[in-house]
């Protein structure tokens, strides 16, 4: 928290763990609440933008395979850090599986990142 906090002090910015940067240009104000909300700003970008990068890679890769195999199935939504697939009844076991692994593996990171897959007919279904 520190090191965010003295990094958007000294740079304006900070990144996310692949780099992408988002700017705080009043996390320096002498207005005290705005200030303070640049600090909070400072801190969860790293973590929320870094994982709405592995959202989007995770989805890159399930499109990808979807596509190289030539599959009906669809992403239809992402929500935060879920996806919802409409997948035919005959590649749901190959459609979880995979998508699972992608997601799973789409980044190394010191802790491992889990998936749960959830199946239904409609998304009400799936909570």
């Amino acid at each position: 928290i520190e090191r965010s906090l003295r990094n958007a002090r000294e740079k304006g910015y900070v990144k996310t763990l692949f780099g992408r940067k988002r700017y705080i240009p009043e996390i320096n104000s002498a207005n005290r609440q705005l200030r303070q909300l640049s600090e909070r700003i400072a801190i969860n970008s790293p973590i929320q933008g870094t994982s709405a990068d592995i959202i989007k890679l995770s989805m890159i890769e399930i499109y990808k395979e979807l596509e190289r195999r030539n599959l009906r199935s669809k992403i239809v939504l992402q929500i935060h850090d879920e996806l919802i697939l409409e997948v035919p009844e005959d590649e749901i076991d190959f459609v979880g599986n995979m998508a699972k692994e992608k997601m799973e593996n789409v980044i190394s990171l010191e802790v491992p990142l889990k998936v749960e897959i959830s199946i239904g007919k409609n998304w009400a279904e799936l909570k």
